[in-house]
């Protein structure tokens, strides 16, 4: 049955969307003297004709429900870490005590500042739950083992582990050495894993268990327990797998509508052939920056979503207002690829904001020139003064000796590694200038401002386009437990439109959208 339209004047549309923002309520449609209404009033629905009704969707009830019971959270929400500290110690700590998830931006920044930053999150939140994430990093493996030293050394009891093209031993390591038993028998996973990634053949290494050449490597090293060793074929490699899409920083821009049910067809079928290790939950990412998008991915399947991009603007976030003031500027459009500097050499690429910098043009100019040159002396005179000039803005000689500072401190093996390799010293070279952009745009470095490597994915244009005319157009006024609240409980809201949609009910196009309005007003 199709049930007519509910059309009414502009003061009866507020009264219904009021209606269905109260999400703790059922409603429903009724037909009375007066024509087609919806309502939450039991007493009226009880005297008219009920055409079809919603129930309560509180916004904590979307996604799944085991995700919040077993990370401790009350929604199925987190904010996905950004490297180099963006995703601060602040905003970790502000998204905690309001219920969601969050993951202190890693990533890039020295072991040192990480030990900082986590003990500071120890000492503020207390068993407030929280994740430290921790980004595969192939060419620099001590920085990946440093950081979960950190980790274990503070007890973080998450990571979310991005950019994974394989398993390394760190990643295993964390994992195995939380495993122990429950006097009834359990395995207690006391290190959750939340993985990122963006194809099913990296989603497999982390839905079953450890590699067993791994749990022997790292049990030789003294690495794990015996009994570590023993229950490795018990768990799988992660808790949760979110499906990462069109996402700022590291992505394969792959659609969340293909991403998200193949991964969970891959998660199934894995779960049919080894059953004992559980059901691990597939969440998504990447493009999710409004209530409408959320509310999709949840229609999807997702078991909960990650935000990332919208996150950089906010107050609590560790970027120059200079920076915030581009990403608030932002269109869908505005982003484009560049080569990354953690894995340069591999040709990984990042996405980041086009509109405002030449970072990602001047970044492809550099990985040319790596791939076409044995070396730095190999490079054409013409050609090398030009990258002095307009890339570097100093000689490369001075380059390289600030590089030889910078990894004595960080890691003295990739100096070791370059000092018989021209063109193993040309990408340390080349990647002076890819590591510090992002450093430029966070300190809001004027001189530098067309050279800022701003990570970021079309989810923030479409926030930008949600918010405008809003409290939140500013980015002065972005908070980013606001904000995450506006999110899921808008997402609350259209899933309830659709649902009397679904069910036949034709809405007036109006009530199909959800507006941010300071809290105090609803």
């Amino acid at each position: 049955m199709t049930i007519p339209s509910v059309t009414a004047p502009v003061r009866d549309l507020i009264q219904v969307r009021a209606t269905l923002l109260n999400l703790t309520a059922p409603c429903w449609v009724v037909r009375g003297p007066d024509g087609i209404d919806i309502t939450a009033d039991a007493g009226r629905a009880a005297h008219a004709e009920v055409l079809t009704a919603v129930g309560p969707l509180p916004a904590h009830q979307l996604g799944d429900h085991t995700f919040g019971a077993f990370h401790g959270v009350r929604y199925a929400y987190a904010a996905g870490a950004m490297a180099n500290g963006i995703a601060s110690p602040a905003m970790v700590a502000a998204l905690a005590r309001a219920g969601y998830l969050a993951s202190y931006g890693a990533a890039g920044v020295l072991p040192a500042r990480v030990d900082t930053a986590l003990a500071e999150l120890a000492t503020t939140l207390g068993e407030l739950p929280y994740a430290c994430n921790l980004i595969h990093s192939p060419i620099e493996p001590a920085l990946e083992r440093a950081i979960v030293d950190a980790c274990l050394r503070h007890r973080v009891r998450c990571v979310e582990a991005s950019a994974f093209m394989d398993l390394s031993p760190e990643i295993v390591r964390y994992r195995l050495t939380g495993l122990s038993t429950a006097p009834d028998g359990r395995v207690i996973r006391a290190h959750r894993v939340v993985a990122k990634v963006s194809r099913v053949e990296v989603a497999e290494l982390f839905l079953r268990p450890a590699p067993a050449a791994l749990v022997h490597q790292l049990l030789d090293r003294g690495d794990i327990t015996t009994e570590q060793a023993r229950l490795a074929v018990s768990v799988p490699m992660a808790d949760d797998i979110t499906a990462e899409a069109d996402s700022g920083g590291h992505t394969d821009r792959r659609p969340l509508m293909v991403l998200l049910p193949d991964l969970i067809a891959a998660r199934d079928r894995i779960h049919r052939e080894l059953p004992a290790l559980g059901q691990v939950r597939i969440g998504a990412g990447g493009g999710i920056g409004t209530p409408a998008a959320a509310a999709a991915a949840f229609a999807l399947g997702a078991a909960y979503i990650v935000t990332g991009s919208i996150n950089q603007a906010t107050v609590e976030a560790d970027q120059s207002d200079a920076t915030k003031t581009l990403l608030a500027g932002a269109g869908v459009a505005d982003c484009t690829m560049a080569p990354s500097s953690d894995m340069f050499e591999l040709g990984v690429q990042v996405q980041v904001l086009r509109r405002g910098t030449m970072f990602a043009t001047r970044a492809h100019r550099l990985y040319d020139a790596y791939r076409t040159y044995a070396g730095i002396d190999a490079i054409p005179a013409e050609r090398r003064e030009d990258l002095e000039s307009a890339v570097f803005r100093r000689p490369l000689t001075e380059v390289w000796d600030e590089c030889v500072t910078y990894f004595t401190e960080r890691d003295p093996a990739q100096l070791a590694g370059a000092a018989d390799d021209p063109k193993r010293k040309m990408a340390l070279i080349f990647r002076w200038y890819l590591g510090l952009s992002s450093g430029w745009s966070i300190r809001g470095t004027h001189e530098r401002t067309a050279d800022y490597q701003i990570w970021c994915g079309p989810a923030m244009g479409a926030f930008n386009n949600w918010v405008a005319g809003t409290h939140l157009a500013a980015p002065a006024h972005r908070r980013v437990a606001e904000i995450a609240h506006h999110i899921i409980e808008g997402a609350a809201y259209l899933t309830r439109v659709g649902q009397l949609r679904t069910a036949g009910v034709r809405l007036p196009s109006e009530i199909a959208h959800y507006l941010p309005a300071p809290r105090e007003e609803r």
